[in-house]
């Protein structure tokens, strides 16, 4: 006599697991856990986030207060400024110059962007620039000043274009991107190894001290690759080399703080920090004055931004106006150090005590 199946539509006695169903569900949590499931779900998360951010940033760059300075004539300079100042949007910021001279120190220190030199009757003027710092910030300066008076010729004069190897002054930028990966990579690798919280503040030491080895010889790896094989960085071969090792050693001790104060999670705040919102908004591909506000401001206080302006404005520009981009990367590897330090001092004063050994008689 045949069983009559029951409201499941199983056999009356034959185990859920014994169903195709049922096998499925069983495989699937022993190939996927809880854990692993919440994993996904943070890097989907991340995922987006990277969207989000690059797009964010790169989707329509559009400059805003580009500072610029002004070389015309006494009665006339007063005017030109507030002319550029006025433009709808306001793309720039100009401001007084007392001769060319003057304008030219300010271009290549940094103080500014760019020149303009106002001719007299009629002539084409004369826009002073560095396209070393950005030649996308040329060109829009260019536009806007065009747009701004289509009647007005324009000559654009570069004073420091970048080398001939380094294509659009893009090897700054990549040279700190590479470095800024190796540093929070190194952490993740040693934590990976040994766990991500060290035993104790000796073993933190010994991870720190291994960190800054590496660190050197990233910064050292670096300024070989930029300067003596590619030659897109030439004659500037130890400051590249201790600004490398200071950025990969800020984004290695950085995110040894990340991992020894959260865990394995701390590497996914390394990955949201260093590339998600580090790369897009380091001034590499756009200049700053050519992204939108939230990573226009973010930029500078991360490791990533500081290391392109100490990388480029000492490649380029003689290291002028570079004190802010040292005291960021600075206080990243000193808050690494210190907050790792902190960390593990304190686990260590909270950790339980081991039970007394058991004695017989």
């Amino acid at each position: 006599m045949a069983e009559t199946p029951g409201p499941d539509g199983r056999s009356p006695g034959r185990s859920p697991a014994a169903t195709p169903l049922g096998r499925f569900r069983a495989e699937a949590r022993d190939a996927i856990t809880p854990r692993a499931a919440l994993v996904m779900l943070g890097v989907l998360v991340l995922e987006l986030a990277f969207v989000v951010s690059y797009i964010g940033a790169f989707h329509s760059p559009t400059p805003e207060r580009i500072p610029v300075a002004v070389v015309a004539p006494e009665a006339e300079r007063r005017a030109v400024i507030d002319r550029l100042n006025g433009i709808p949007g306001e793309p720039l910021s100009g401001r007084p110059a007392d001769g060319v001279a003057q304008a030219r120190t300010m271009v290549l220190e940094r103080e500014v962007d760019a020149a303009l030199l106002v001719a007299p009757d009629g002539r084409a003027d004369r826009l002073l620039v560095a396209s070393a710092g950005g030649p996308s910030g040329v060109q829009a300066l260019e536009r806007v000043l065009q747009q701004a008076d289509p009647s007005q010729p324009l000559r654009i004069t570069d004073l420091r274009p970048p080398n001939e190897a380094d294509g659009r002054g893009l090897a700054p930028f990549y040279l700190a991107v590479g470095l800024v990966v190796g540093g929070y990579l190194a952490s993740a690798a040693v934590s990976a190894t040994y766990g991500a919280r060290p035993a104790n503040p000796h073993r933190m030491l010994i991870r720190l001290g291994a960190l800054t080895v590496l660190s050197v010889l990233s910064g050292l790896g670096g300024a070989i690759v930029v300067d003596l094989v590619f030659d897109a960085l030439p004659g500037h071969f130890a400051a590249l080399w201790w600004i490398g090792a200071l950025t990969t050693f800020a984004a290695a001790a950085s995110g040894m703080a990340f991992q020894v104060l959260l865990g394995p999670m701390g590497i996914a705040l390394s990955v949201l920090i260093f590339v998600v919102l580090g790369n897009p908004s380091a001034g590499g591909v756009y200049p700053s004055a050519l992204l939108p506000p939230f990573w226009r401001d973010l930029g500078p206080a991360l490791p990533n931004g500081a290391s392109v302006t100490l990388l480029r404005n000492y490649a380029y520009f003689g290291g002028h106006h570079t004190a802010t981009a040292w005291w960021v990367l600075s206080a990243w590897a000193a808050g690494g150090v210190l907050a790792s330090a902190l960390a593990a001092r304190f686990r260590r004063g909270h950790r339980p005590p081991e039970p007394a050994a058991a004695t017989g008689v």
